[in-house]
């Protein structure tokens, strides 16, 4: 598989996100895709390219066009890059061109793909798991990924509002331990996969079994009602054995550069 599936399935996972937000942004211009919700939280307020690049000046022209937009609407921004939009000499020289326009790299997310997962290797913990559904299952969903990926709570609570039930393409899920929420999973079924977000367990529940349960729960919800059985995600360093052990492979980078 090659990367396309990951960058139009993450593109379209912020294209949902947006939806039914006053200050959203959804355009394409120039090879660039802008999928912004207008969150303080910044990586939400993104640029993405849409096509290969032609060379450094090309680069630099798409880095400038997605500058000028966030800068006339006055909020902090990130630019999501998959690199395999560049060739390999360019992509040696992305960070040196990104710091030239003024970002910095914040994150560098393995694109990871799967056919389909492999036979669990493993007993998995029998755990609770159910859907998103209510202002207390959201307030749970955004608590975990508050201190799974250590941000303010109230970030999160903007990103995943609630309008959650009208972005329907967007399923998130709570799994359960003791009858508390100790983690959370998401699909986005686009480009004819299953993507995966917003995987986190709390730190106390790591090491058991519940990330991957919840991961096989969640993907194979998406499968039974779409019959698709490939999967895409960007993967943190956390997670990365975890996916590969699953039968993930590498398929790309995603460079994420803030303002």
């Amino acid at each position: 598989m090659d990367f396309h599936p990951v960058e139009q399935n993450l593109r379209q996972s912020f294209r949902i996100l947006a939806a039914a937000r006053e200050r959203a942004d959804v355009c394409e211009a120039g090879g660039v895709s802008i999928h912004s919700l207008g969150a303080t939280f910044q990586m939400f307020n993104a640029a993405f390219l849409n096509s290969y690049v032609a060379d450094e000046a090309d680069l630099e022209r798409r880095i400038a066009l997605a500058s000028l937009h966030f800068a006339s609407r006055r909020i902090h921004w990130a630019f999501w890059m998959c690199d395999s939009f560049l060739d390999r000499r360019l992509q040696r020289k992305a960070e040196r061109v990104f710091s030239r326009m003024g970002l910095t790299l914040s994150s560098e997310l393995p694109a990871m793909a799967a056919e389909s997962l492999v036979v669990p290797w493993r007993s998995l913990p029998r755990i609770e798991i159910e859907p998103v559904c209510d202002v207390a299952s959201r307030r749970a969903f955004c608590e975990i990924g508050s201190v799974c990926f250590h941000v303010p709570l109230s970030w999160f609570e903007e990103v995943f509002d609630e309008r959650m039930a009208e972005r329907s393409e967007f399923v998130p899920w709570l799994a359960f331990s003791d009858g508390e929420p100790v983690a959370t999973a998401a699909t986005v079924v686009a480009a004819g996969a299953i993507g995966l977000y917003n995987v986190g367990t709390l730190p106390a529940h790591r090491g058991r079994g519940i990330g991957e349960a919840i991961v096989r729960y969640a993907i194979g919800r998406a499968r039974e009602l779409t019959g698709i059985s490939r999967t895409v995600l960007q993967s943190t360093s956390y997670g990365y054995e975890l996916y590969r052990k699953m039968g993930y492979h590498t398929v790309g980078q995603v460079l994420v550069f803030t303002s």
